[in-house]
This record gives C-alpha cells, structure tokens and sequence, in this order.
C-alpha cells in the first residue's frame, strides 16, 4: 500500500514522504525561509548582453543575475516582429534595460547562477500550459504509442486558446475531457494573474510563486495508487480540502487521515532512518554488499563494492547478482536524493556479455518509476556506465549537506 506522509509539525519545515509497505521511495522537505524559486516566474530586466555567449543576464529581484540563453528569448521581445534568431545577432535585437517576463528553469548552484527561459511553462496535476508555444502539442514520453492517439482525439475536444500549447502528463491518461479542461482552466488563469501582476510592478520582482512543497505532492504524486494521505497539523487540513477541490481532485477527500498519536509522524511509521540514510556515503545492501556516493562539482560517482555480498556459486554469479541488486537501490536512491547532471555508476566487472544486458536492461526497466527525464548509456568495457538525470527539486536542506571525513557522514 502507497502512502503520503505530510509533516508539518516544525513550523520553520515541512517534509513529504511516500512509501510503500513501509519502505520510503521518495522524500522532499522544504525550509519556511527558503521560497522555491524554480518554476516561479518573474518581471526581469536585460542588464547585460554577451554576443560571444549567445545570452543575456537579467536582474530578477534576487542576489545573482540570471542567465538567459538566446534560444530561451521569445521573439516577443525583438525589435524587429519579422526577423529570425537564425539570421541576427543577440545584440542586434535586444537592448540593456528591456523588461520581459522570465521563469526559473534551473536554480543557481554554487557558482553557477540560475537558467532562465522567457517561454513560460505553468503545470497541472494532468496538463501544462505553454502559453507563449502558439499550436505546440506534447504528450508525456511515458505514454504509449498505443494510448497517444486517444490523448490527440481528446485535445480536439479541449478548449485551448490557438496562441498557447500545452503537454499532456503521464497522469492525465484515462481522464475525462472535463477533469482535463478544469485543469486546463487553472492554469490559464494563473497566465491571467501573472499578465496583471506584469503590468501592474516595477521590475525586477517576482510576480508568480511556485507552490509550496505540500500542494506540489498532492499536484503531482496524488493520483489513485495512493492509498492514504496522512498530515500531522489539523490546521492545514482545511487548505488541503480546499486545493484539492481545486484540482479537480475532491474524490481523494476521504483518503486524507489526520495523525494524532503521540510519536512524531515519521517515527510512527519508522522512516527516520530511511530519510538519514540519504544523507550517508556509504550504503549497505542486504546481500552484504555496498554502494559509495559521491557527489562533485561536474558529476556523481556512485562505486559499487560486493565486499561481504554472500550471493552466488561465484566470482561471476556474485558480481551479477549484487550489481543487479545494487541497480534497485541505486534507483531508489536517486529519487531519494534527486541527484541531477551527469552520473557515473562503477558496476562490479563481470566477464559475459549475457550479464551486462541483464543489468543494464533490468536498471533500465525500474527507471520508468522516475519522473525526472533519464537518458542512460551502455557498460563500457572498464565496467562504467553513464547517465543523465533531470533535477525535479532543489531543496535546501538537501543541497547544503557536505562530506565529513572524520564522521563519515554528510
């Protein structure tokens, strides 16, 4: 059974997990103090044009400058309506001082400063608009060939405005046109309220905030595989109800439970060490085996030890057996932790052929569970294999956690 767990007891944080048979396979929390600022949009100001980068940095309302790519610049905001970014320069068409309306793509890290992008994306628990990709259709890459011609018959029966374009989710499969249009109906007029708000302020100033991480849980993971939704605190109960009544989502009502024992809510339900382990280098797998973690500047390298792994007749067995179980956690953890970028994975060296497709086939399969968007190579003959993984969050609390050599802990 698939649970949500909402903890909101600590007043400067909340905490989400979701777990099944007791075992946590994802966690989020968010510091009071730290808004979320990707996915919120703001009014901007172009105060730097760098023609060798192709981009220009826009004061946004926070400490560093944000940086806007030229293909993230809609053509909106060119002097001239009828040219091409094919055929001009950056500096030709954009000036020091234009305002224009930016949205975070990816929140600064270390020294990198935030990605910006002028085209606008504003997501629902099934669909997400794009308000500036006039006739632009997706569909989830989740979703099937077989399933994706019902999803295109459906967006002909949907009311989209002709000058914006909108995604499909995973999640709005098998959903009524009705359940997709009162969704499509609260993201246009999100569009609506931050048009107002961009005439109406002063740049730079944010102009649109990104939900919470409560009503971002119940927006994206609460659809029928979720078999309760425990909160700790009776006072947002009442903000729950109404959110999801907004979402479209008001059957979920009966499935929200109030916890009231005198344990803490993740101890109750014994997580607690799940949630520190995210925070540990070293992992220890069931078999006796290991998985050391290790988070860098350009990458993650995550090294796979059979160390005690009693499993298998042999060298070989036990190597494809602890790589295949090392694959599940590996998975898990990447959830757990939302490592992005590029990830490299040591796989144990095993000699068959045979061996490596099963690994990399099995670890490929237990991937679709991840909403983030993944691209995974191949075993190369040292035995490493290189992926990609998209960043779904950026929480502070996970981010500022550094290594300790001397307790072996982050």
């Amino acid at each position: 059974m698939k649970k949500m767990l909402i903890n909101i007891t600590k007043k400067s944080r909340s905490r989400i997990a979701l777990i099944e048979n007791q075992k946590l396979y994802n966690f989020d929390v968010e510091d009071v103090n730290h808004k979320r600022k990707k996915s919120s949009v703001y009014k901007g100001k172009i105060v730097h044009i760098v023609p060798s980068l192709e981009a220009v940095f826009v004061d946004y309302g926070t400490c560093k400058n944000g940086f806007l790519p030229f293909r993230e610049i809609s053509c909106e905001y060119f002097f001239n309506k009828n040219i091409t970014k094919n055929r001009y320069n950056i500096k030709n068409v954009l000036k020091k001082g234009q305002e224009c309306i930016v949205q975070v793509n990816k929140e600064e890290r270390g020294n990198k400063c935030a990605l910006l992008t002028t085209f606008i994306s504003l997501a629902g628990s099934y669909i997400v608009l794009f308000p500036k990709n006039p006739g632009f259709l997706g569909i989830s890459r989740k979703i099937s060939g077989k399933y994706r011609n019902s999803i295109k018959k459906t967006l002909l029966l949907l009311k989209v405005p002709i000058e914006m374009g909108i995604i499909f989710r995973t999640a709005s499969l098998g959903k009524s046109v009705e359940i997709l249009q009162i969704d499509l109906m609260c993201q246009l007029q999100n569009w609506k309220k931050i048009k107002e708000a961009y005439q109406s302020n002063c740049s730079p100033c944010l102009i649109y905030q990104e939900n919470n991480i409560i009503f971002r849980a119940l927006r994206d993971y609460l659809y029928h595989d979720i078999q309760e939704v425990i909160v700790d605190d009776s006072k947002f109960l009442v903000c729950i109800y109404q959110y999801i009544s907004l979402l479209g989502k008001s059957n979920f009502r009966d499935r929200i439970k109030l916890y009231t024992g005198t344990s803490s809510l993740f101890s109750y339900y014994q997580i607690e060490s799940q949630i520190n382990s995210i925070f540990q280098r070293n992992i220890i797998l069931p078999s006796g085996g290991s998985i050391t973690i290790d988070t860098l500047e350009a990458l993650t390298a995550i090294d796979i030890n059979s160390f005690r792994s009693n499993k298998g007749l042999d060298i070989e067995e036990t190597a494809l057996s602890t790589n295949l179980e090392a694959a599940n956690e590996i998975s898990r953890q990447l959830r757990l932790r939302d490592l992005g970028g590029l990830i490299v994975i040591d796989f144990i060296d095993m000699t068959a052929p045979l061996h490596k497709r099963l690994v990399i086939n099995h670890f490929r399969k237990i991937l679709k569970n991840d909403r983030a968007r993944i691209q995974i190579g191949t075993i190369s003959k040292f035995g490493l294999l290189e992926m990609s993984r998209q960043r779904l969050n950026s929480s502070m609390n996970k981010i500022n956690r550094n290594f300790c050599s001397k307790c072996n802990r982050f």
